[in-house]
C-alpha cells in the first residue's frame, strides 16, 4: 500500500465515523489495520512484520516493525532507550 492509498483509506474511515456510519471503537481498528498494513508493506523491503513488546511494564503495549523478533526487541529497547541490552527482559509478539 502506498501512501496515497493510506491516506485515503484513513480518510474513508474518518468520514464514515462523521456521518455516524461507523463508532469509535470501529474506526480505530480501520485506521490501526490501515497503518499496519502500509508499515509493513513497503515495496522492495525485506518481509517486516507488527510486533508487540511485553516482558517489562516499560515495553508492555509499544509497537514497533521489524524483520525478525531479534529485531523487534532492539527496537523496543532503542525506543526505551536503553543501553544495556540486559538490563530490561524484553519479550515481543508478532501481530497477525
Amino acid at each position: 500500500m502506498d501512501r496515497i492509498s493510506a491516506l485515503r483509506n484513513i480518510e474513508d474511515a474518518l468520514r464514515t465515523f462523521e456521518q455516524g456510519e461507523a463508532d469509535l471503537a470501529t474506526t480505530e481498528r480501520q485506521v490501526v489495520a490501515v497503518l499496519r498494513t502500509y508499515a509493513t508493506d513497503f515495496e522492495g523491503e525485506t518481509e517486516l512484520a507488527a510486533y508487540r513488546g511485553g516482558g517489562d511494564d516499560r515495553a508492555e503495549g509499544l509497537v514497533v516493525v521489524a524483520s525478525s523478533p531479534a529485531e523487534a526487541e532492539a527496537r523496543v529497547r532503542d525506543l526505551l532507550e536503553v543501553e544495556d541490552p540486559t538490563a530490561l527482559d524484553v519479550v515481543v509478539d508478532r501481530i497477525e
